[in-house]
């Protein structure tokens, strides 16, 4: 059997995969590797994961851990230990990035370009086996573009310069109990401001049809191409891939910011664990 783990900043999704079967699916806090030491997350999966796995424990002989923050040697190594401190039995532990688990999940084992958009935004290009180009995403200060923590920023910024119809903006400081000391002391003075923006994307996607918004979100996705996606040698040969759930939700006006840019949009899916499934059955 073999475990298979899609590990956000806000969840873990395991699977147990016996052959093509899917035994059991776990969900676990998140975690962050880079955020985290060794014995932290050693500790956290003996109480978090070990007790669910139960008697599936002993029968697992390969793990796949596919993570935010898996970005060197070094976290990835942090990782196996102690994933393999809790599941002795388990003869291979592969450690990899989020990003070359969008890629097996929406490529298999063909090349392709895989992108990630959800509360932040990535992308690679991808040859069938590894990473074999990517564009840093810097984040959502210097890119992230089309992430939900940048659509979070730029419509916040919005809200508070008057640059939304006055009654769509009343709308959304009384739905989300929200006024300017606290939008700023939420993105300026607290941790995790990245979620807190993208915690306001439900209300823009509710109101996508207000033209402004409209406008705002396709410009975001325009930039996320054009400054990620078209930087790849030989986009154009290739469809773009996403995963997500601002891929997810927005498709609409992601097939549009596309076509604006010369690309097409293959897949969509909101979760890379089918995928991966998928993968590692084949």
């Amino acid at each position: 059997m073999i475990l298979i783990a899609d590990c956000g900043s806000t969840k873990i999704d395991w699977c147990i995969l016996n052959g093509t079967k899917v035994e059991k699916q776990i969900f676990t806090m998140g975690m962050n590797a880079v955020m985290l030491t060794e014995e932290e997350m050693r500790e956290r999966l003996a109480a978090e994961l070990m007790p669910e796995l139960d008697t599936y424990a002993s029968k697992i002989d390969s793990v796949y851990f596919y993570g935010a923050g898996c970005i060197s040697t070094e976290v990835c190594s942090n990782v196996a230990r102690a994933i393999k401190a809790n599941i002795e039995g388990a003869e291979k532990i592969e450690v990899y990035s989020d990003l070359l688990a969008a890629a097996r999940a929406l490529c298999g084992h063909e090349p392709g370009i895989a992108c990630i958009m959800g509360t932040g935004s990535n992308s690679c290009l991808y040859d069938g086996t590894g990473v074999a180009s990517n564009v840093s995403p810097l984040g959502f200060i210097l890119g992230d573009e089309g992430s939900g923590a940048v659509l979070g920023k730029l419509f916040l910024g919005d809200v508070l310069k008057n640059q939304l119809p006055a009654d769509v903006a009343a709308k959304f400081l009384e739905e989300y109990s929200l006024d300017l000391l606290t939008i700023i002391r939420r993105v300026y003075r607290e941790p995790q401001a990245n979620r807190f923006l993208a915690s306001v994307t439900p209300f823009i996607s509710k109101h996508i049809d207000v033209p402004e918004i409209h406008d705002m979100v396709l410009g975001t996705f325009k930039a996320f191409f054009k400054r990620n996606v078209m930087q790849y040698t030989g986009f154009e040969a290739h469809k773009v891939n996403f995963v997500g759930s601002i891929a997810y939700h927005f498709k609409d006006v992601l097939e549009e910011a596309a076509a604006a840019c010369g690309c097409t949009v293959g897949t969509v899916i909101k979760s890379p664990m089918e995928g991966l499934l998928k993968y590692h059955s084949a």
